[in-house]
């Protein structure tokens, strides 16, 4: 209609006067079909002064895309997400960042490493129901240790995460670091929120620790670009720097003897640990789409897989 007629300023300014969402999206739309920076900045105006709460940030974002500024857009969902981890909504926030990911790697643009990191801890929480589910605690525990070492970032839910903490890691033998957990939750600022049905033991355990408990070394796999052996819940290379994929399915870093991919969103997953998952959730724990099982295979060439992967996050590309 009117943006068809190629009078795109003015289609805009229209689109903007009827203000309705649909609206905003049409004029979105006009703005990522032109590319014309006038229009842009027109919309995006019209956002800031006339659009509420995270409906703003929203088409903030899509606007940035719009108009090719990637880094902008990426700063804007790591914003949102932040926003949304802070009041609880994980699985939200996880979704917002995942989905960006999505979109930046559909567009081959790069995709920011602190945004993958967001990702990568948020996911390490949203992924420990579906661990626990298989009866693996100890990667249920690592991933719970990676999350309370970063606990400020979860305000809403400290002292339910550290106690599912506490939990897993004597679960899986980790006496020592369940110890810690336990005893940061005795804090006067913590202790009285403890669930009832834990507290007793967690206080036990801080009054009579096992003092010649003895915990096992964290299990050291070979980074997949230079091979040096590192802890397989540590996702930078100490040796090469690298920062190495994460698998959906255990949160480790990924390795080229059992790289697999969802069928549904092409993340990497180690195919041996996404088989058991879907064998019991039917679901991949990223995209949240149902997966059949006998679709998940190894990836033919994963050493061509990984440089695909670590091209899409050497910088921001074309931003």
């Amino acid at each position: 209609m009117w943006a068809a007629s190629e009078e795109d300023a003015k289609a805009v300014q229209l689109y903007l006067k009827v203000g309705k969402h649909e609206a905003i999206d049409k004029a979105i739309k006009t703005v990522e079909r032109t590319r014309n920076h006038t229009t842009g900045v027109l919309v995006l105006d019209y956002v800031n002064e006339e659009v509420d709460g995270s409906r703003k940030d929203e088409y903030r974002f899509k606007l940035n895309i719009a108009m090719g500024q990637y880094a902008d857009a990426a700063r804007d969902a790591m914003e949102m997400a932040r926003l949304e981890q802070e009041e609880g909504n994980y699985r939200v926030a996880h979704d917002k960042l995942f989905g960006t990911v999505q979109q930046l790697e559909g567009l081959n643009k790069a995709v920011p490493t602190e945004l993958m990191r967001m990702l990568s801890l948020l996911h390490s929480y949203t992924l420990v129901k579906s661990l626990i589910a298989v009866e693996d605690h100890m990667c249920a525990a690592r991933m719970l240790i990676r999350v309370a070492r970063n606990i400020s970032k979860f305000p809403k839910h400290v002292v339910p995460i550290l106690t599912s903490t506490v939990i897993e890691c004597h679960r899986a033998g980790l006496k020592k670091t369940s110890y810690e957990y336990a005893s940061m939750l005795m804090r006067p600022e913590y202790r009285n929120e403890v669930a009832m049905k834990y507290k007793k033991k967690i206080e036990l355990m801080v009054r009579k620790p096992d003092k010649e408990a003895e915990e096992a070394e964290e299990v050291m796999t070979p980074c997949p670009f230079c091979e040096m052996p590192g802890p397989e819940t540590e996702l930078q290379c100490v040796s090469c720097q690298n920062i190495i994929p994460f698998d959906l399915a255990t949160g480790k870093r990924i390795t080229l003897a059992d790289w697999s991919e969802c069928p549904k969103c092409n993340f990497p997953a180690s195919a041996r640990m996404f088989i058991r998952i879907l064998a019991t959730e039917r679901r991949c724990p990223m995209c949240n789409d149902e997966v059949v099982v006998d679709s998940v295979r190894k990836v033919a060439n994963p050493v061509e897989a990984l440089r695909a992967k670590h091209e899409a996050a050497s910088g921001m590309g074309g931003a």
